[in-house]
């Protein structure tokens, strides 16, 4: 099939989705951010602690170069893993360095970025498409992202999703389109979003929380419409994946209400609380997406990089020994590990932002509790490292070693359901100022890899 016919296939596709909101079917077998409301994958510290690193897991024996060597129950993954990098654009995190460069400008940024991760030997980029209901394509749904003009809605003069596809896939990268789905704007002024805006045509779709605007998950409305608007990129582009961070419903703010009363009098009668409606807005969010993204582009996958902790074990016996102040289902409404279990995913990236002997997180602690809810799943699973935090100010000691985050590779390779990493992120790959992903590199990614499929 032709590249126009292709693209003219997937676009009428793309126009019978999500007309009946609440009905699509699931897919096949079946947010990067601050705690209050950041960049993108970053949660804040789950508390503080620390520790020496535990021994090599069971399953592999320690190699030469501190890699965990392929034991008898772990057969050799050096060509196919994960070897990601975030590439935020929301406040303009990572690219473009700042909003109003020109297009020549911007574009030249962005190839840096893929080269650094191609000198890096990674293979995939997960480049923020829409972070704040707006696009870096030419959307019919939404206007143009303010982080590359600074000005919402203004032409840029190019494609940067486009050229992000063409230069990425030439480099041999894959290129998974980050979108959040329900994220308006950072701060809590309607006036100041583009006319045409869609949240300024349905105001009724709006909740002001946290000095922030976000669309309504309760609104069927709300779901069918910002599935349109993400799902127009992939019918445009050969994105290899779609991807959510770890936004769902917000981050909680204390001494605030998240005001979805009219929507759960309307909507939320069949559920037994506020909690189970809210978790099955997200539930159906995340099958329809999936759904979605297969009908549209055949073969692109769907992942999610969630908040690092489903439940602490104190809440629910299944849930993680952990004794983080944030639980993705409980707070966010994201059951992540149904998710997982269900394959209504096809791969997951929880964001285990804490080193290894952390009192209220332990990254060890983490990577095997995920490696045993992916065990026997369809779903892939990646691990999502705090590459920002190495040798930051203000981190505790343990982030200051630029060995921690090789280690947290070491430890990982002992579990085979971990399939790889992905890096946050872009600027501080660049950065690299202690020379942690330097080390990384030299330790485990001495010769190329492909991305699982």
């Amino acid at each position: 099939m032709g590249r126009m016919s292709r693209r003219a296939f997937a676009l009428t596709a793309l126009s019978t989705l999500v007309t009946a909101p609440g009905t699509a079917a699931m897919g096949a077998d079946p947010g990067l951010g601050e705690a209050a409301g950041g960049a993108g994958p970053g949660p804040g510290e789950a508390g503080g602690g620390g520790g020496p690193a535990p021994a090599t897991p069971a399953g592999g024996a320690a190699g030469p170069d501190g890699a965990t060597a392929p034991g008898p129950d772990r057969p050799s993954r050096a060509a196919t893993e994960m070897r990601g990098v975030w590439i935020a654009t929301v406040a303009n995190r990572d690219w473009p360095s700042r909003p109003g460069r020109t297009a020549a400008e911007q574009r030249k940024e962005l190839i840096a970025h893929l080269d650094r991760a191609v000198r890096h030997r990674l293979n995939t980029v997960i480049l923020q498409v829409r972070p704040t209901a707006d696009a870096l394509w030419p959307s019919p749904h939404e206007p143009w992202s303010e982080y590359l003009t600074g000005t919402q809605g203004k032409n840029p003069g190019w494609d940067p999703l486009g050229t992000a596809v063409t230069e990425a896939h030439a480099r041999g990268l894959a290129l998974h389109a980050w979108f959040n789905p329900y994220r308006i704007a950072n701060h809590a002024e309607p006036t100041r979003l583009s006319a045409g805006h869609p949240a300024r045509k349905h105001p009724d779709w709006v909740v002001p929380y946290g000095g922030r605007l976000y669309y309504n998950p309760g609104l069927p409305e709300v779901r069918a419409f910002v599935q349109r608007a993400m799902l127009d990129a992939v019918a445009r582009y050969p994105v290899d994946a779609v991807h959510f961070d770890d936004y769902f419903y917000p981050y909680p703010v204390a001494g605030q209400t998240f005001d979805d009363d009219d929507a759960y009098d309307r909507h939320g009668g069949a559920f037994p609380n506020r909690a189970a409606w809210r978790r099955d807005n997200i539930d159906t969010l995340v099958r329809e997406t999936a759904a979605g993204v297969a009908r549209v582009r055949p073969g692109t996958l769907f992942g999610v990089s969630p908040f690092g902790v489903w439940r602490n074990a104190t809440t629910d016996a299944r849930g993680s020994d952990t004794r983080a102040g944030v639980e993705t289902y409980d707070d966010l409404y994201a059951d992540t590990r149904t998710w997982v279990r269900k394959h209504w995913i096809d791969y997951l990236v929880p964001q285990l932002y804490w080193h290894i002997g952390n009192a209220a997180a332990d990254y060890a602690a983490l990577v095997a509790w995920w490696a045993e809810v992916a065990k026997g799943t369809k779903t892939h699973l990646y691990v999502g490292e705090a590459l920002y935090r190495a040798g930051a100010a203000g981190q505790p000691s343990a982030w200051q070693d630029p060995v921690e985050l090789s280690r947290h590779l070491t430890l990982a390779a002992g579990y085979p359901q971990v399939r790889g990493h992905v890096f946050f992120a872009a600027k501080d790959l660049a950065a690299d100022p202690a020379g942690a992903m330097a080390r990384v590199v030299a330790d485990h990614y001495r010769g190329p890899a492909k991305p699982p499929r």
